[in-house]
């Protein structure tokens, strides 16, 4: 590898990084924009979720072209045309004051989802190997976009309120998204000067029939309900979680937005240390160290406070009295974020191994196939919680998924023993240590091997 290419990696690696940061923080935007846009223009509250929902929606529909797209022509022109293209639907959210057009205007924004696929596609086509998984965790750790407006949102807002710039902005809330704007042309053309004009296209000259084709493998559907789980989930909590704060613990809002913060940054920035340990001890354990926290914070959060009431001959009495206090309640959020922030690399660092010519398709659909999770997921939490009563119940969601996904991923592992080596299957039952030394498939299995060592 020549240092020119090791430059050009960096390159690619930072600005990709950086221009899905910015991309990710427009796509959230409508999460705390919506409160003062619903004061504004009187919006219910249905209507107000429908913002959030058709940009979320409209940011995961295309995953799978984009990354197609990005393998056939290169990262570099794709990121670049995204940038420009989502800048011209967010400066207009600032001028508008009809809800139909508002609703069009979220919808076109929610396009910049779509840049996911195509920088993990990016990346993969630049980085080796041995490196994907950290390279793909720094790329993913952009998620902590989702944070940005938490934070600069409400005090840009309140501090600007009925200013008026340039004799033609206005300040308030619809002065964040010129802000964006003006970042996404900045950055289109900072990545499109940036980075090296030759770049690198696997999927240049292959027919489509030929890059749809792994999508055919059960594998690649196993992958997609890992990344529902670990990514929509932590897009459908990143919205849901400020509600969720001020309706049970009643906080402020500015408060929950923080507290909710405290869930977002793990579950972003983890991603290069999942990537890491992924590189170092394989997808696979990093996938079971993921499923198994997830499921014991998961089996916590969803039991109801309360207590339950036994009748007994003297009358009813209370027992096993049950409840969450605010700071409990954040540290084990905070340890599920973390979990999915391992979880989200481990996923990504499965396609380049299995698929190594076809991570643009197979991230692709992957990462179409979670954002719609982070689509779907909301309103799920919503009517569960409607039918039980139970505010919990959004976790009771998750504990249920995470447990499908586990024993999914055992029961692959278990079968390919059974199939590949059947003379190891057996020692599952009577472990000595010389077993559990050869028990282990090796991460390192080479790609396209029978032996599914990631499982």
């Amino acid at each position: 590898m020549s240092e020119g290419d090791i430059g050009g990696r960096r390159r690619v690696l930072v600005m990709s990084t950086l221009a899905f940061t910015v991309l990710f923080a427009v796509w959230l935007m409508f999460g705390i924009l919506g409160v003062p846009i619903r004061k504004e223009l009187g919006l219910s509250d249905v209507q107000l979720a429908w913002l959030t929902a058709v940009a979320v929606l409209n940011g995961s529909l295309w995953r799978l072209p984009a990354g197609m797209l990005a393998d056939r022509i290169g990262g570099r022109a794709v990121i670049s045309g995204m940038l420009i293209a989502c800048a011209i639907p967010t400066y207009f959210v600032s001028r508008v004051h009809d809800y139909g057009v508002l609703l069009v205007l979220a919808f076109l924004v929610g396009f910049a989802g779509n840049s996911f696929s195509a920088g993990i596609a990016w990346n993969s086509a630049w980085f080796p190997r041995e490196r994907q998984g950290f390279a793909l965790g720094v790329f993913g750790a952009g998620n902590v976009g989702a944070s940005v407006t938490k934070f600069i949102g409400p005090p840009l807002i309140t501090g600007t309120a009925g200013a008026t710039y340039l004799g033609f902005v206005d300040g308030g809330w619809r002065l964040v998204p010129v802000i964006y704007a003006a970042m996404l042309v900045a950055l289109g053309i900072g990545v499109w000067l940036v980075c090296p004009r030759h770049d690198r296209t696997p999927g240049q000259g292959r027919a489509l029939r030929e890059q749809l084709t792994p999508l055919r493998d059960v594998r690649v559907w196993r992958f997609s309900l890992y990344y529902v789980l670990v990514f929509g989930a932590y897009v459908a909590l990143a919205a849901w979680l400020p509600k969720y704060y001020v309706d049970n613990f009643d906080v402020s809002l500015q408060t929950a937005a923080l507290l909710t913060a405290t869930f977002i940054f793990p579950a972003s920035l983890l991603r290069p240390v999942g990537g890491w340990f992924s590189d170092r001890f394989g997808a696979r354990r990093a996938m079971y160290w993921t499923l198994g926290v997830m499921a014991l914070a998961a089996g916590v959060l969803q039991m109801p406070n309360g207590h339950v009431v036994v009748e007994t001959t003297t009358g009813p009495r209370e027992v096993l009295p049950y409840t969450i206090g605010l700071v409990p309640f954040v540290l084990v959020v905070f340890v599920l974020g973390c979990a999915m922030g391992v979880g989200k690399a481990a996923v990504y660092k499965h396609i380049p191994e299995y698929f190594p010519d076809h991570v643009g398709p197979v991230g692709g659909l992957v990462g179409m196939l979670g954002g719609l999770g982070g689509f779907f997921l909301p309103p799920m939490f919503a009517y569960t919680q409607k039918w039980t009563g139970f505010p919990s119940s959004t976790f009771l969601i998750l504990f249920v998924l995470t447990l499908v996904c586990l024993a999914w991923m055992h029961w692959t592992v278990v079968r390919m023993l059974h199939e590949r080596s059947p003379e190891l299957a057996r020692h599952l039952e009577t472990p000595n240590d010389a077993a559990a030394a050869t028990l282990d498939v090796s991460p390192r299995t080479a790609p396209g091997s029978t032996k599914e060592a990631h499982a």
